[in-house]
């Protein structure tokens, strides 16, 4: 018990102080501490990855980060330069009658021409280290069940194979159906474990609020409609177009209701998502936040323990999310791909 505690409370300060150096972040080298500005920076995109702030002798700020490219298309023009370019919004970037800035975490061009912003960003960036570990982990785990077929699991392979096997048995089948499950499995499959390291990944120190991303959210749950309505049958459509038993003057409320249906169905899953990531990481840094507002370095020891029980908490909301994500999308794809056989049955009846 003591050794549980003492580790906590180690584990406690660790977050606490890494949580202050990188919430401090931009705003050490003023006096005024801006909340808003900080939490906005830290769940917002951006065209560098940064990773923390330091002050030389001489008092200059260095701020360590990784650039990343910037793509810009204007009036024609392909301009392609890294980031850094920009030294963090300090100056501007020319290219040949176009100058560009940065302004609030926005590319600008000085000269009012229209921009059209195609730049890999951070989020972008946290994406594909999602997909490589992604990729990499399932490489290793089928190398193994190569190396070793028909034996117990173990390692990695012992991890992932119950998380396999229970979003495909409790999560794919039930909802689909096991006649058509397999043709839905490889993206359902995808979407719970690209959202859920996604999610991991914005719980690190200076990680990327990827699935916080309204742009991220939408994109997915647009996959999820494209799929459900392309994959939807006949009764699927006339279920929505000419409802069984439904009179036809009542037609003419339901249809308009039921189109309204297929377009909230992936909005609340794109809204669900980007809400509850987002609100965990505002929530961490407005406490991380106390300890600068009341300027009182002690305040970082409870705020430590609270930070710690918010990140487990934070820990099973990013495996919650994509377990609900996946669960929906696949609720959806199943009413759309369900056959009605008593609608005929009652019709010979």
């Amino acid at each position: 018990m003591c050794k549980t505690l003492r580790n906590l409370l180690i584990a406690s300060c660790l977050i606490a102080y890494t949580s202050t150096v990188f919430a401090k972040g931009e705003h050490q080298d003023t006096d005024a501490f801006s909340p808003k500005d900080m939490i906005l920076h830290h769940i917002g995109d951006a065209y560098d990855w940064h990773f923390f702030d330091y002050k030389k002798s001489d008092g200059t700020v260095v701020h360590v980060s990784l650039p990343l490219p910037v793509i810009l298309i204007t009036e024609g023009h392909v301009d392609v330069f890294l980031s850094s370019e920009f030294h963090h919004g300090e100056q501007q970037v020319v290219r040949g009658d176009r100058v560009y800035r940065l302004e609030h975490g926005h590319i600008r061009e000085a000269n009012g021409k229209k921009v059209i912003d195609l730049s890999f960003t951070k989020n972008v960036a946290s994406m594909f280290v999602a997909c490589i570990i992604l990729v990499s982990i399932f490489i290793s785990v089928a190398k193994a069940y190569e190396k070793r077929p028909g034996q117990a699991p173990s390692g990695l392979q012992a991890f992932i194979e119950p998380i396999v096997l229970f979003v495909r048995d409790d999560v794919i089948i039930p909802n689909i159906g096991e006649k058509k499950y397999k043709t839905y499995l490889p993206y359902l499959m995808t979407l719970f474990f690209f959202i859920w390291v996604n999610n991991l990944l914005g719980l690190i120190p200076t990680g990327a609020n990827a699935s916080g991303n309204i742009a991220f959210t939408l994109t997915l749950a647009a996959f999820t409609a494209i799929i459900t309505n392309v994959s939807g049958n006949k009764d699927y459509w006339k279920h929505i177009f000419a409802m069984p038993g439904v009179p036809k003057l009542m037609l003419i409320i339901m249809i308009p209701v039921e189109l309204i249906g297929i377009l909230t169905k992936p909005f609340a899953l794109m809204i669900r998502l980007f809400a509850n990531i987002t609100a965990g990481h505002i929530v961490i840094l407005c406490l991380v936040s106390f300890i600068f507002i009341f300027k009182n370095a002690l305040l970082g020891l409870p705020v430590g323990f609270v930070v710690v029980a918010i990140t487990f908490l934070e820990l099973f909301v990013a495996a919650l999310q994509a377990y609900i994500f996946t669960l929906l999308s696949a609720l959806f794809i199943g009413l759309a791909v369900e056959e009605h056989e008593h609608h005929h049955e009652a019709a010979h009846h």
